[in-house]
């Protein structure tokens, strides 16, 4: 394992995290050149530009949505609308193959005539009139926004109604004349991680300055923020408060009281008409009995305000399943389980003689079902999305029966199908496993042309924060790696969620090398099987993922042809100083704790890149606009391997945000540029 090379505190690319300084950013610009001028020459990445743009802006393409009331909302961009439509229909309309759209706010015009580069960041609607929103609208894709109310009747900005000016707020409707508002007001009013440590209530017509305080958190808390749930007849305002990533309170506020759910701090917890649902993260023994990590329980709430902790068991887990998801409707609960990273769907009906439980008949069995949408607000209807690797989305709609039926039986609809972006026929898709260093054995999906040829192959992987990563249909992916030749490959990593809290937790802080051993298995395993060879073997991850493959970057360089790190962190001293970062602290653990440092500094990807030691080339992506994830990381990495004379390239967005791009022309030529990257090292062609 290599040592740490560079002192902690004598960092010579520093002023690489000055993020706009014309210093920086003439080293950014120099490096774009470099690596653009590399890699967008000769036909082929034209074409795989040209190819993943048709994706992206297809006109056929499902146009998602979400009910509120009697209208369906959607947002969509094309190439006549790079900044996109925040649009809406009715149901009868969506059913048709091309359905009339009230375009509600033309992003493009709007930056057009306000000189802004605007980047859609979402709504949230007044309930339960529905004749307001609150609309957030970002710089070049940031997290922080700008937030304007805006009329749903007369389609117009409010003149003179709730705004905020740019930061990342937490913002929600209590009813039409006051809102929940935690943003920066000055010094001290937000965390270490940049979010709101205040929440205040604000009244319209009223300076924001003159907004009441309601709750505090603490500066080393995450954020906190306020909200109401409307649901007619059940109507009650609470606080949550997230001390850490995995870690928050929840409070009722009754008129200027506030009571905490005396649940563990480390459970998930919801509340919808009678009920309080808690997820456990670990195990809590409550009311005579021990539940297990991943359970979903349920109790009355008021009960449980009142002492009761006898719980009732929803969902328990065992060593191939985990709950991924739970949604109300108005009288049902759906809950999406995942068996070994495979999705199984079940209806719950609370009724006077308990809870009714059985499986949501007719949903196709694919890899991935995943909850669009429910309106538990209006009615018992829901919205799912069905895919595979290979298999394009469809969205499908039912109806469960009503309160007195207990009816979990319902014809599904398919209201969309997705077109086939690319030809999977011949196409094969096996899950197989892989065996870690301490004998877990670690899933992954593996999808390659079914007469074995042997084309590169690109593993992906992410491993952190409790994330699963599903099978999924990708025209980009497909287009771009699959119809020509590729093999894909998706690795089911613990720190992810495939197997529940536990599978997680196992990855956490000293142990995340855990995380690292399960890759490298993963990449020694395809190669004992014969799928592939190191020299033809590229990885590639984002974000936390970014982190995954700098670290195999540093520490097994000889599993691999290449490597690409989009958005990723790599100063593993640094990261809690930088934007989010604090909010990681129970993800990564705290570097400056000497302890925690320990073994941070064992993997750093920043701290362990060596002079002299052989690397396979490596591209780095990331945003100017990415205030998530600091460029910094990327930017100080590509220093200091240029330093040392290793290959590296480097391509950083203006604009994008975490995501890297803004629209879809600029999404295009991020994953052509990456493509093109892969198939020059990975492959025996030469670029033309």
């Amino acid at each position: 394992m290599a040592e740490v090379t560079t002192p902690v505190d004598d960092d010579p690319y520093l002023w690489l995290e000055e993020v706009t300084s014309e210093r920086a950013l003439d080293w950014v610009r120099a490096r774009n050149e470099e690596t653009v001028g590399l890699l967008t020459r000769g036909r082929r990445f034209e074409s795989l530009r040209e190819e993943l743009r048709q994706v992206l802006d297809a006109d056929d393409r499902i146009p998602y949505v979400r009910r509120r009331g009697d209208h369906l909302y959607n947002f969509w961009q094309d190439a006549d609308h790079p900044r996109g439509l925040w649009r809406r229909t009715t149901l009868e309309e969506y059913r048709k193959p091309e359905p009339g759209w009230e375009v509600l706010i033309d992003v493009d015009a709007l930056a057009a005539a306000e000189g802004e580069n605007w980047v859609w960041q979402g709504a949230t609607v007044l309930r339960p009139s529905l004749r307001r929103c609150l609309v957030e609208l970002s710089r070049g894709g940031a997290d922080a926004t700008v937030v304007r109310e805006f009329d749903l009747e007369r389609a117009e900005f409010v003149e003179g109604g709730f705004e905020l000016p740019e930061a990342k707020s937490s913002v929600a409707w209590i009813d039409e004349d006051r809102v929940y508002v935690g943003t920066d007001f000055g010094e001290g009013s937000l965390t270490t991680s940049g979010y709101p440590r205040l929440v205040k209530e604000w009244r319209r017509g009223t300076p924001l300055s003159q907004a009441n305080l309601v709750f505090e958190g603490k500066p080393e808390d995450v954020a906190v923020h306020g909200f109401r749930d409307a649901t007619p007849g059940w109507e009650r305002d609470l606080v949550r408060r997230s001390i850490d990533f995995y870690r928050s309170e929840l409070y009722l506020r009754t008129g200027e009281e506030l009571t905490r759910i005396d649940v563990p701090d480390d459970a998930t917890t919801s509340v919808y008409r009678e009920w309080l649902l808690v997820r456990t993260r670990s195990s809590w023994r409550v009311g005579g009995s021990e539940h297990p990590p991943g359970a979903l329980l349920a109790v009355r709430l008021a009960d449980f305000m009142a002492g009761e902790r006898t719980m009732t068991v929803l969902f328990e887990p065992d060593a191939h399943t985990c709950l991924d998801y739970h949604a109300w409707t108005r009288d049902h609960l759906i809950i999406g389980a995942l068996s070994d990273v495979t999705t199984r769907l079940r209806v719950l009906t609370p009724g006077a003689g308990g809870w009714r439980d059985r499986p949501l008949a007719g949903v196709p069995e694919v890899g991935t079902v995943a909850l669009v949408d429910t309106e538990p607000y209006r009615d018992n209807e829901f919205l799912l999305q069905t895919s595979g690797f290979t298999e394009p989305a469809a969205l499908v709609r039912g109806v469960l029966g009503g309160e007195r039926s207990g009816d979990a039986n319902t014809e599904l609809e398919t209201l969309k199908r997705a077109p086939d972006f690319f030809s999977s026929e011949g196409m094969r898709t096996e899950q197989l496993f892989a065996t870690s260093r301490d004998g877990t054995r670690v899933p992954y999906f593996v999808v390659r042309p079914a007469d074995g040829s042997e084309g590169p192959t690109l593993l992906t992987g992410y491993g952190g924060f409790e994330v699963s990563l599903t099978p999924s249909y990708s025209g980009v992916t497909g287009r771009g790696w699959l119809a020509k030749g590729g093999t894909y490959v998706v690795a089911n990593l613990r720190g992810g969620g495939e197997y529940g809290p536990d599978w997680h937790s196992q990855a956490v802080k000293a142990n995340r090398e855990r995380v690292y051993e399960d890759f490298a298995a993963v990449a020694t395993d395809l190669v004992a099987r014969g799928i592939t060879t190191p020299g033809r073997l590229g990885i590639q991850g984002g974000s936390n993922g970014g982190l995954l493959t700098g670290v195999m970057l540093t520490r097994h360089p000889e599993l691999f042809g290449t490597v690409v790190s989009q958005v990723p962190l790599l100063d593993m001293r640094r990261y809690h100083l930088l934007l989010a970062g604090a909010s990681w602290l129970a993800e990564y653990g705290n570097p400056d704790e000497p302890e925690d440092w320990a073994y941070l500094s064992a993997y750093s990807p920043y701290h362990n890149v060596e002079n002299g030691q052989s690397y396979p080339p490596v591209l780095f992506v990331t945003s100017t606009r990415d205030d998530r994830v600091h460029p910094a990381h990327a930017r100080k990495m590509v220093a200091r391997m240029r330093q040392y004379g290793h290959d590296v390239n480097y391509y950083e967005n203006i604009e994008g945000g975490h995501g890297a791009a803004a629209d879809n022309a600029q999404l295009a030529f991020k994953w052509a540029l990456v493509f093109e990257f892969l198939w020059r090292r990975l492959s025996d062609l030469s670029a033309r």
